[in-house]
């Protein structure tokens, strides 16, 4: 008999906030793809990552936990090497499964996680040899290019058109292979494709013409909000040394970089219709399970600050749409707020697989969004970047968002309904001290039931020596050049000759 389960697509971005999307809102971008999505399925209008860093991030994605569950609180930790992930769930189920492009799985760059197969893309060189982007420019004859995604370090937050034409840039090499995966599934094997692009992820670098497609002088400013200092949290304020903005701001450069921020998710939502296209052109679209998300957000200069690893919407609001015709409404908007965590239950629930693990804090966003939806309304989600004294969480429901910064020793409450752009804390006004209690108690007894009580101390929050900001604004810049960038550095002639 015919496997009717249907296939399995996760389409993934990295650091794509979520008022990105044109049919989300946004009147200046250009998503005729996503709004595709958007308008054949639903939209979560309220879905944030479970950590606002890469890795803790992708981890809790994968396992479907929570950062405290999952054991990973930043990029500098590894991910469990527990075998509980819903692509080896997939794969025991019998799918196909492959993953192309950016995973960051540490510590092991080129680690399968459960796929069967990956078609590997990396950032910085972090897989060498084997990332098979790097090796297919150097087929091309493009091996002279060894800043694959644009020159970081000191270029890091500085917008530069890419380095090869569009038909050789990452962003079209994950699309081309998707596609390429797509037509050759014909056979009755239900498949699971995660295609994960880099993009919009700094350096923004895209190709040519795709960086003309915004220009900066219709570009809005930033975001910028009275006592905007006060809403930084230590984390915010490391992050805007390393992006190079101690001198001040340059509002041309900051237009710009939103323009080719927005140049990188239009080109990678080209590539999301060439994805679509192959799944219609086998007959799959109807068959397929779409999910299109991204691990974090980006601060893109609001309030005063670059980067993720914060707790307000521009890096920690991300998009999230499903589609599957019979499983998902056409053109819905659903409002209650859901995660990362969420995606594990949602994929395994359309294939028809119970979880091997219990007591997993997501839920399937089929029911969610669908005839349940009522069940979740007073739903609250979590969020942890790192721990300790360097530990910033935060409960979300749909009225409050809460947010503790342990080495600012800091609550922040901001009322979603009042003030959905958080430009002002009510944690110190009078009249919410009943709601600022309320959403703290909420996270700590949420992590106390989960015997998390490593940020916690005499019922209340730990406190850790606070950290110092250090006095020298080039302490600790950040340089990221690839390990085999070194011989390009070396001028024969030149530079190697003594003055």
């Amino acid at each position: 008999m015919p496997d009717c389960r249907p296939n399995i697509l996760l389409i993934f971005t990295d650091q794509q906030r979520a008022d990105t999307i044109h049919a989300g809102g946004n009147s200046v971008i250009r998503t005729p793809n996503l709004d595709k999505l958007c308008r054949e399925g639903v939209r979560f209008s309220s879905a944030y990552t479970p950590s606002p860093e890469c890795v803790p991030a992708r981890c809790s994605l994968i396992f479907g936990k929570y950062p405290h569950q999952a054991g990973c609180y930043s990029n500098a930790e590894p991910m469990p090497e527990s075998a509980d992930t819903f692509m080896a769930a997939l794969s025991m189920a019998g799918y196909r499964t492959h993953g192309i492009g950016k995973m960051h799985f540490t510590p092991a760059a080129t680690a399968l996680r459960g796929f069967q197969s990956r078609e590997v893309q990396e950032e910085i060189g972090m897989a060498g040899e084997h990332d098979d982007y790097r090796r297919y420019l150097q087929g091309a004859g493009l091996d002279h290019i060894y800043d694959l995604m644009g020159p970081r370090g000191e270029m890091y937050y500085i917008p530069q058109p890419a380095q090869m034409a569009a038909k050789h840039h990452a962003t079209a090499w994950v699309g081309e292979r998707s596609v390429e995966f797509i037509r050759q599934q014909r056979g009755g094997q239900p498949f699971f494709l995660w295609s994960s692009f880099i993009h919009p992820h700094p350096p923004f670098s895209p190709p040519t013409p795709w960086n003309k497609l915004y220009r900066a002088a219709l570009m809005l400013q930033p975001h910028h909000v009275l006592d905007e200092e006060f809403l930084q949290t230590y984390i915010n304020k490391v992050q805007n040394r390393y992006k190079y903005r101690d001198d001040g701001s340059d509002l041309n450069l900051l237009r710009m970089m939103k323009a080719y921020y927005y140049a990188c998710i239009s080109f990678i939502d080209f590539q999301i219709g060439r994805i679509l296209g192959a799944l219609e052109e086998v007959g799959q679209l109807d068959n397929t399970l779409i999910l299109f998300s991204s691990d974090h957000g980006e601060y893109l200069g609001d309030y005063g600050c670059f980067g993720k690893r914060g707790m307000l919407n521009p890096p920690a609001n991300i998009p999230l749409l499903a589609r599957l015709p019979g499983r998902f409404e056409q053109d819905a908007v659903c409002d209650t707020p859901v995660s990362l965590v969420d995606i594990y239950p949602t994929i395994l629930a359309a294939a028809g697989i119970s979880p091997a693990a219990d007591g997993l804090p997501g839920i399937d966003l089929a029911g969610l969004a669908g005839e349940h939806a009522a069940a979740y309304y007073g739903r609250t989600i979590y969020s942890q970047w790192n721990r300790s004294a360097l530990g910033l969480y935060m409960a979300l429901n749909r009225r409050f968002k809460y947010i503790y910064s342990a080495p600012d020793r800091r609550e922040y409450l901001f009322d979603r309904r009042a003030d959905p752009r958080e430009e002002r804390s009510r944690a110190d006004v009078v009249f919410c001290r009943q709601d600022l209690r309320a959403m703290r108690e909420s996270i700590l007894g949420y992590f106390n039931a989960e015997g998390y009580t490593e940020p916690l101390e005499s019922g209340g929050w730990k406190l850790f020596p606070q950290p110092v900001l250090p006095d020298d604004p080039d302490a600790g810049l950040l340089i990221q050049d690839p390990s085999w960038a070194e011989p390009y550095q070396v001028i024969p002639g030149y530079t190697n000759v003594e003055e």
